[in-house]
């Protein structure tokens, strides 16, 4: 297309958007059956996964100390100490932790602040009195 105005020509080209040429036929759409949605797996159980993969991390050598960690989330040290204090925490706790199912929608009941006095106890007996108990308060099933 050309366009001219007081002796200037512009040479345009009209194309299609992106939009207009990817746009799925409404036929398509209607097709496909809608997604549901399964839930977003509890925040805790994300972190702590974490906290593990930077354990191992560090174990195999790939990472000298928090400080790396810290500049490579770009959080500070403080945050990383918090994550990794969930390391501390027994074993079977931690297995719990992770295989805690999707949830659907809303707050999960246990959050990361309460697992963080537990962790810092040094027996996992103890760990594990506590874990008990704050499922019991929290309603988690077992």
């Amino acid at each position: 297309m050309n366009i001219s105005h007081n002796g200037l020509e512009v040479k345009v080209r009209l194309q299609p958007t992106v939009r207009e040429i990817n746009r799925p036929t409404k036929d398509i759409a209607s097709a496909v059956p809608p997604v549901q949605k399964s839930g977003r797996f509890p925040r805790v159980a994300q972190v702590l996964a974490l906290a593990l993969q930077f354990q191992e991390m560090m174990d195999k050598g790939e990472i000298r100390g928090y400080a790396d960690l810290a500049r490579l989330g770009c959080v500070s040290r403080e945050r990383i100490s918090q994550i990794m204090i969930l390391t501390w925490l027994a074993p079977d706790i931690q297995q719990e932790i992770i295989m805690l199912p999707p949830t659907p929608g809303g707050r999960f009941p246990v959050c990361e602040d309460m697992l963080h006095p537990i962790a810092r106890i040094p027996l996992w007996e103890e760990q594990r009195a506590l874990w008990c108990k704050l499922k019991q308060e929290k309603q988690l099933a077992e």
